[in-house]
């Protein structure tokens, strides 16, 4: 986790104490539901929540781990010197490590993907408020990176708002996914703890129990989740790629707010630089840094080994604190985001009607034409647009093969730009209902 790049909401699920708590919680529920059967005295388990406002102290679960060599064990450890050896002593019956480990993890996955899922309703929002405010903003389409037809900026404001819907959805599909726990003891058969105490310890810390366990909890759950994490990272860094591009200097069809006071360059001070937009587009590869060894992490030898173990010590804060950022600067990149309307129809405008060609082509094949002949003719006039900076609608005017299909006033009803726009209403009513 790089500060630089983290928010305090999330970065605190991942901190040790947090963990700590995790970990205590999981072990009280889990003598609770002990009691309750007649495993160990309920005097005991009321003993362990004496602990509950206890701030376990990091640094004295380092110095025991330092000793035992065992994470849990050291906290065990710790927790047994706050309510006593004696009260603690049927603390963890019948567990093994991966019980609290692996519950653990998917607690702090399940929180965090509830404030992605928040980040993302302040995309959505954004989102929908520009699509709507330049439903009608004509700018042109492209495609290979060369003027194609007209388009809105709504609609592509609108394109990225499903995209991110859809994304939203798979979030909560791997939300459900990850929601499990699994407290089964050693290669998950039961044999020295009974089902109940998982079903009780994952009631009360809002998730399903596991189906089946080995040792662990089955790791392609965490892949679908940390897959998911990349393609939302995908579609932040498809939406900043766009941003870029309509910044360029010849472009200038947006940018980025350029606040008051703030410089582009060290060496050149009339520089406006797309700087979040970018950083947004590096950081999307961070993100999707995690797919590839998360998906490695399903294949475990046995009931369980722990290669797995080093990498989500990793992959999990720095993915989900990552992304976390990424959409907040994301909203708020769209939200100010400097739109121009002028610059969108003079670049439009800037091959004088050749992204008419697909009209005219149409039109004269209903006149007649054949669509070889009609794409020859259309092709004709268009080079010339393209080579000598002719006016598109001009020289279809003065070819004679043209105008023996298609009348003037034809000819001129095929640059009309709300053409493109008739089907707008439609769409948006497709993508926000």
């Amino acid at each position: 986790m790089i500060p630089r790049y983290a928010r305090p909401e999330m970065t605190a699920i991942w901190s040790p104490e947090t963990k700590f708590r995790i970990w205590y919680e999981i072990e009280a529920h889990a003598c609770d539901a002990q009691a309750e059967l007649g495993v160990i005295p309920k005097a005991n388990a009321e003993a362990v929540w004496r602990a509950k406002d206890v701030e376990f102290d990091v640094a004295r679960i380092d110095e025991i781990e330092a000793v035992t060599k065992h994470d849990v064990i050291a906290f065990l450890t710790h927790l047994a010197e706050h309510i006593g050896s004696d009260e603690a002593r049927f603390v963890h019956q019948g567990m093994t490590s991966s019980d609290v480990l692996d519950t653990t993890l998917n607690v702090q996955l399940v929180r965090a993907a509830d404030i992605l899922l928040a980040d993302m309703d302040k995309v959505l929002e954004a989102l929908k408020r520009r699509a709507f405010e330049h439903k009608d903003t004509l700018r042109i389409g492209r495609s290979h990176g060369i003027h194609a037809e007209p388009t809105t900026m709504g609609l592509t404001f609108a394109r990225f708002y499903a995209e991110m819907d859809r994304n939203k959805n798979r979030l909560e599909k791997a939300r459900w996914e990850v929601a499990t726990g699994a407290i089964s003891g050693a290669v998950g058969t039961f044999a020295n703890i009974d089902p109940a105490v998982e079903e009780h310890v994952c009631a009360q810390m809002g998730l399903r129990p596991e189906p089946i366990s080995t040792q662990v909890i089955p790791r392609d759950r965490h892949a679908m989740f940390f897959a998911t994490l990349g393609v939302i990272a995908s579609s932040v860094e498809n939406i900043a790629i766009e941003i870029r591009h309509m910044q360029r200097t010849e472009v200038l069809e947006a940018e980025e707010y350029f606040s008051p006071g703030q410089k582009g360059s060290s060496a050149m001070p009339h520089k406006r630089n797309p700087v979040l937009t970018e950083n947004l587009t590096g950081l999307a590869r961070l993100v999707r840094m995690a797919v590839i060894p998360a998906m490695e992490n399903v294949a475990l030898w046995h009931e369980r080994d722990i290669s797995h173990s080093s990498v989500e010590r990793g992959i999990a804060p720095d993915a989900t604190v990552t992304l976390d950022f990424a959409l907040n600067r994301l909203a708020g990149v769209i939200d100010k985001l400097v739109v121009y309307p002028e610059n969108m129809l003079a670049n439009m405008n800037k091959f004088k009607g050749l992204v008419m060609s697909q009209r005219v082509l149409l039109a004269l094949t209903q006149a007649g034409v054949s669509r070889e002949d009609a794409y020859r003719l259309v092709q004709r006039n268009a080079m010339k647009v393209w080579e000598e900076g002719k006016d598109f609608k001009e020289e279809l005017l003065s070819d004679a093969e043209v105008t023996a299909a298609l009348s003037p006033a034809e000819i001129e009803e095929k640059f009309d730009l709300g053409y493109h726009t008739k089907n707008v209403d439609r769409i948006f009513a497709r993508v926000f209902g």
